[in-house]
Order: structure tokens, then C-alpha cells, then sequence
């Protein structure tokens, strides 16, 4: 058949009729009757056509076990915070989520509350705490608070060789929800540059640069899972946030102390040190179908 235009479309639509799937044929012809009104629109040439395939190809190559490229990919082209949106459709008092990002490791180390995370990581000491709560104000004991974060150099642990992990680990709240960990004063940094995606921000213009900011992930049974970040107050970058992810009700104030000062944990460093409390408020599985 001499399929084109709109009958060659239709051709490719038609062929994922008998898919035994109901959602993976609205993904797929939905993905073709874009993809072809794409290459309609800008008139796709064979050389960018063949230019994007080399482009992805290279992404594939590159990412590893540590370094998810297509994520890093989704996430400068804001389809990982549009997801999140259309996913995580909550009650105003819950926390807002935001990109999930692609330095997350399964299995970090597990410490008491008020235990510290950093483990040498260089930066200056930060207490972080606060209460995992409900919707309605109240604790809920139990729940497990996943964090990691980059150093005072602005690199996560993974992108260094390093004998253990770093600014990275996991607690329980207690029974007033209470969290609290030792890390170090996050700052802002680039996001992997060296790569495709670093080409395409160049490309188009764009900066690399993420604010200021800690990751959080939170579990508790009969809660719809948290993930989120913490973002510092009065950062330079919280308006050209390379992967979208600020949103005003994630940005908190990171308060210095001079060394020698009684912190809220009681214990009195003899550094310089920074304190921030945050409150994530969880909503029900329920509140969330």
C-alpha cells in the first residue's frame, strides 16, 4: 500500500488493534497521532530525524547504574514534574510532591533519629527535623523517612568513590512523628552536564543549575507515598530550577547558629551550624483516589 500523511497515521494507529491491553493501545496510538503531528508540524528532516536517533542512542550509553540519563532527560523537559502533577492529586494540606530525581539508592543506611547522615560528607553541620503528620494535624508513628542530598561541593555520594554512603540514609518517626537527622547545609549545584541532556540545555540556552535543596521519601501504611524535597529559603536559583521541581510550599528557611550555641537536639558544635525544620504532612490512600 502507498501509505502517507494522514492514511499512513491511520495505518500505524490501526495496527495496535488487536492489543489484549485497553491502556497500552491508548498509550500507543496516543503516542503515534502525537509523534507523527509532531514531525507535521516542524517538518522533521531526515538529518534531525537521524540527528535525535544518535541523540537518544547516546542517553541509553551513558546512563548506568548510578546515572539514569532519560531521566535526567524527563525531568529538563518538565514531562517528570507534569507526571507528578497528574499522579499526585492531594488535599491542599498535604505536601506537595515534586520530582522524584536520579540519585536515589535502595538500601541506605538506617539511623536513630538524630543520628547523623553525612559521614564525613564536607559541608557545614545541619540539623534537620520535624513531624510527619496526616491531613488533620496528627502524628503518625512509624513512618519511614528516606533522605539523601548533595555535599557543600554539590555532588551525592554516587558520583564520588567513596568507601560508604554520604548524606543518605533512612529513620522511623517516633510516636509524635518526630524525624530529625545531622547532614550538611545542601547548596545548589548542576545537574549532570557532561552528557546529552547537557547538550540540549546548551541548546536551548539553558542552565544547569538546582537550588538548594533535600529529598525526601516517606512511607506509612494507609498513606499515599510521599516524595518530595526541601528547598532553601532566599537560594539564587529557585526561579530557573533546571528540572521545574520548586513549588513556594517546599521552601523553608535553613537558620544559621555561631559555633558553641546549644542546638535543639542538645548537643553544642563547635562549628558553625544551620537548623531546619519541615513538617511533611501525608494524605490517605484514600484522600488521594
Amino acid at each position: 500500500m502507498d501509505l502517507q500523511g494522514d492514511d499512513l497515521t491511520e495505518a500505524v494507529v490501526a495496527s495496535f488493534d488487536n492489543s489484549t491491553d485497553q491502556r497500552t493501545k491508548t498509550l500507543l496510538t496516543s503516542l503515534v497521532r502525537h509523534l507523527h503531528a509532531f514531525a507535521r508540524e516542524v517538518e522533521l528532516t531526515e538529518d534531525e530525524y537521524f540527528a535525535a536517533i544518535d541523540f537518544l542512542t547516546r542517553t541509553g550509553q551513558i546512563s548506568t547504574g548510578t546515572r539514569q540519563e532519560f531521566v535526567l532527560l524527563a525531568d529538563v523537559l518538565g514531562l517528570s514534574m507534569l507526571t507528578v502533577g497528574l499522579e499526585n492529586r492531594k488535599p491542599p494540606e498535604a505536601t506537595q510532591s515534586t520530582v522524584f530525581g536520579p540519585f536515589f539508592v535502595e538500601g541506605s543506611p538506617a539511623v536513630e533519629i538524630g543520628g547523623d547522615i553525612a559521614n564525613g560528607a564536607p559541608g557545614q553541620p545541619c540539623l534537620v527535623s520535624g513531624r510527619v503528620l496526616s491531613t488533620k494535624g496528627e502524628p503518625i508513628a512509624g513512618a519511614l523517612v528516606e533522605t539523601w542530598q548533595a555535599d557543600e561541593e554539590g555532588f551525592y555520594d554516587v558520583q564520588k568513590e567513596l568507601d560508604g554512603p554520604q548524606n543518605r540514609g533512612h529513620l522511623t518517626t517516633d510516636a509524635d512523628g518526630n524525624y530529625a537527622f545531622w547532614a550538611v547545609k545542601p547548596v545548589a549545584y548542576p545537574i549532570p552536564d557532561d552528557g546529552p541532556v547537557g547538550e540540549l540545555l546548551r541548546a536551548g540556552g539553558r542552565g544547569p543549575m538546582r537550588p538548594a535543596h533535600i529529598h525526601f521519601m516517606v512511607t506509612a501504611a494507609g498513606y499515599s507515598r510521599l516524595i518530595t524535597h526541601v528547598f532553601a529559603a532566599g537560594d539564587e536559583h529557585l526561579a530557573d530550577d533546571a528540572v521545574f521541581g520548586v513549588k513556594d510550599s517546599l521552601i523553608a528557611e535553613f537558620t544559621e547558629h555561631p559555633a558553641g550555641t546549644p542546638a535543639p537536639d542538645g548537643r553544642t558544635p563547635e562549628e558553625t551550624y544551620f537548623t531546619v525544620h519541615y513538617d511533611l504532612v501525608l494524605a490517605t490512600t484514600e484522600e488521594t483516589q
